[in-house]
């Protein structure tokens, strides 16, 4: 234990679970030139989820894709919120029906035990629709945000 336990991140999810979030990940982006990001956090205390989506989306810089194909997974555990945001090229491809269906979708995958299947089917379906709308090319394409779960506060 540290010198200051209280300072201690909190952990979301057993490291099983968070490598297989990160698995789907590479998994969904393999055959894409999309990129998915997952960032949780205990409490959004301060505004709307889909707002707070929209500003780690920026403060992560994943608006500076190529094709502007990337997709953040945002949630809020404590206080139980959600919301998916996604860049204006995969947003306009897919359309607004498709995101809210996505969000319905997951949360029924939800449960009380299991919140990481919910996220990586999740991570499956848009990985789908991110290689039919933006397919892998292999002389172009590159990983350009990193795999890894951002965890907040």
């Amino acid at each position: 234990m540290g010198m200051f336990p209280f300072f201690k991140k909190r952990e979301f999810f057993p490291a099983a679970e968070k490598a297989q979030i990160v698995e789907a990940i590479r998994m969904a982006e393999k055959e894409t030139s999309g990129e998915i990001r997952v960032y949780i956090e205990s409490k959004n205390a301060y505004m709307d989820a889909i707002d707070r989506a929209a500003e780690i989306f920026f403060k992560l810089k994943m608006q500076e894709t190529d094709h502007r194909n990337a997709v953040l997974l945002y949630f809020a555990i404590d206080h139980h919120e959600l919301a998916l945001f996604a860049d204006e090229g995969i947003y306009q491809k897919a359309g607004a029906d498709y995101w809210n269906n996505e969000v319905k979708l997951m949360l029924s995958n939800f449960t009380k035990e299991n919140i990481s299947n919910g996220i990586v089917q999740c991570i499956e379906h848009i990985g789908q629709t991110l290689k039919e709308k933006f397919p892998y090319i292999p002389t172009e394409d590159k990983n350009e945000l990193p795999d890894d779960i951002v965890f907040g506060r």
